[in-house]
């Protein structure tokens, strides 16, 4: 995570602010992975290592979409290329990015997260994200130690 927003780990603010891969300008998500080595893949993509705060949650979402499953993919005419596609700052600059459509239509059916492989640099097809839409009452952060403060 960034540290600007490591003082609110549940906020979603960053991706509400400037919009995501899998979320629109004004909508809040929490892209989180399921490792902290896919983590720091995704914090710092841009080449040298940047500053990153990791952290920890436990979960209990009951509506994750599986998007490391391509018949799933299929039935939204979606496949592991139409996700990975490098050009959806573009898209988004322009106006909706397609991968940004599919997650307002997942959310449209309820679903509050989205599982998918990481398409950062140096991912493999083992390093997995989950991007979160709707977290509230499913998400507790540990931070045990309160060194969020």
């Amino acid at each position: 995570m960034n540290p600007v927003w490591a003082r609110d780990p549940l906020s979603g603010e960053g991706a509400r602010r400037f919009g995501g891969r899998f979320n629109k300008v004004g909508r809040a998500a929490l892209y989180t992975a399921l490792s902290p080595q896919t983590a720091i893949k995704e914090a710092n993509q841009v080449g040298h290592l940047q500053p990153t705060t990791l952290v920890s949650y436990h979960a209990e979402i009951a509506r994750v979409f599986d998007g490391t499953d391509s018949a799933l993919l299929a039935v939204h005419a979606q496949t592991f290329e139409s996700l990975a596609a490098p050009d959806w700052r573009d898209r988004m600059a322009a106006g909706l990015a397609l991968t940004q459509a599919f997650a307002e239509d997942l959310l449209a059916e309820g679903y509050q997260g989205l599982l998918v492989q990481s398409y950062a640099r140096g991912a493999t097809a083992k390093d997995r994200n989950l991007v979160l839409w709707s977290w509230k009452d499913a998400l507790t952060l540990i931070d045990d130690e309160k060194r969020l403060g």
